[in-house]
């Protein structure tokens, strides 16, 4: 324990600060600033996302420019290592590209395609969720039930599953150029379950309050009180749940793609990058999947230690 938060009842500029000086004055400010791992796993992460945003600009080399890569500079190792070039230093994969900016580039599309499927993904499972927590009887009955269907089965499978119904139902010429989106519809068709799951317990709780209640008796439609007075009470723990979800999500498009069933390797992701990296990896160019690999790892890590300081800091059970 660091002690108990410091009370500003009585701080005389309290009632004049504006949202972000309220902002940091709040509990969940508090915990995170006397948290050290919720900190260094908050700087890690947003680091990470910044440099993959920023790649086109920080980047030592254009993986997608022809004109920036030479197969002469193909399979060099790392620069400090024996026989690396200084300019490449992370070396380089069989096709002459910087490990370090395809990294970076690789990483920025697969942040995308897991923030993509855990939004999409707890759009659907939130509004089910609310539907069948507030409506009751056979909503919830038919919506829990799908859920619980597909909470059976892996969700790898799922995704798979899914993936490929999605691919053979494509034109054959434009299914590398629709994988993002077909691997973010399958990510996030199989993510909804959690989300619907969590949504209806606290929605069944809200719906016996007595503000809700209240609407009733004056006589709001169910739509609007479902969307005015129980979705914003319900938000808490789903922010939680898509915290770590994004963890999950990029996990998904880097088994998907390393599975071959996701993004196509000419695309950098981090799964490809390893897809492409473990074809090599026993003839002893281990920087091509190591470094990608390591990168995932830290990026996923940081994201779920994030997700587990905002579990314990919005429950105030906790607190």
């Amino acid at each position: 324990m660091l002690g108990a938060r410091p009370s500003s009842e009585t701080d005389p500029h309290a009632g004049r600060r504006g949202w972000f000086g309220r902002l940091l004055d709040s509990d969940v400010a508090w915990s995170f600033f006397t948290t050290p791992a919720a900190m260094i796993s908050a700087f890690i992460a947003l680091s990470m996302i910044a440099a993959s945003f920023l790649a086109p600009w920080i980047a030592p080399t254009d993986p997608f420019d022809p004109a920036s890569i030479s197969l002469w500079d193909g399979k060099l190792p790392p620069s400090f290592v024996e026989g690396g070039d200084e300019r490449f230093l992370l070396g380089t994969d069989d096709q002459g590209r910087d490990v370090l900016s395809t990294i970076l580039y690789g990483g920025r599309l697969s942040i995308l395609v897991g923030l993509a499927a855990v939004c999409l993904g707890m759009t659907l499972g939130v509004a089910l969720g609310v539907i069948a927590g507030y409506l009751g009887g056979a909503w919830d009955a038919v919506i829990m039930r799908i859920a619980d269907v597909q909470l059976t089965i892996p969700g790898i499978l799922t995704a798979i599953l899914i993936n490929g119904i999605a691919r053979s139902a494509l034109p054959p010429e434009s299914r590398d150029a629709l994988a993002v989106y077909v691997v973010i519809f399958a990510i996030g068709l199989t993510d909804w379950p959690q989300f619907a799951r969590v949504t209806r317990g606290a929605a069944l709780v809200e719906a016996q309050k007595e503000y809700v209640q209240a609407a009733r008796v004056i006589g709001l439609p169910s739509w609007l009180i479902m969307l005015r007075h129980v979705l914003p009470n319900v938000l808490r723990p789903v922010l939680v749940l898509a915290t770590i979800g994004l963890a999950l999500a990029i996990i998904a498009e880097a088994t998907l793609s390393f599975l071959g069933q996701g993004i196509p390797p000419t695309t950098p992701s981090l799964g490809t990058l390893i897809r492409v990296g473990n074809d090599f990896l026993f003839s002893g160019l281990w920087w091509i999947t190591l470094f990608p690999a390591i990168a995932l790892v830290v990026l996923v890590f940081a994201v779920n230690l994030l997700g587990d300081w905002m579990r314990d800091a919005l429950n105030p059970k906790l607190r």
